[in-house]
């Protein structure tokens, strides 16, 4: 199923946010302007943009990705998005 999270910080909306885990298309990661990185302490990888979420839902807008759901846990936003 081609589901992507975004995530991002309330504290932080104009980025930086992440967009997908170790095992998400790289090529869509890519699209996304997307590195891939390990913040100290973790024990995973996670594909990091320095734009804002505003910037990389338009881009997964012009991939066909739609959002179909929106949250906030504590100070973070996270938005689910779709491609049919």
């Amino acid at each position: 199923m081609p589901v992507v999270l975004v995530t991002c910080l309330i504290r932080l909306m104009t980025g930086p946010c992440y967009v997908g885990d170790e095992q998400s298309d790289e090529d869509l990661m890519k699209a996304l302007g997307a590195t891939l990185g390990q913040q100290p302490g973790n024990h995973f990888k996670e594909w990091r943009s320095e734009e804002p979420p505003r910037v990389v839902l338009n881009k997964l807008d012009a991939l066909g990705y739609k959002v179909i759901s929106s949250t906030g846990i504590g100070q973070t936003c996270i938005w689910t998005c779709y491609k049919p």
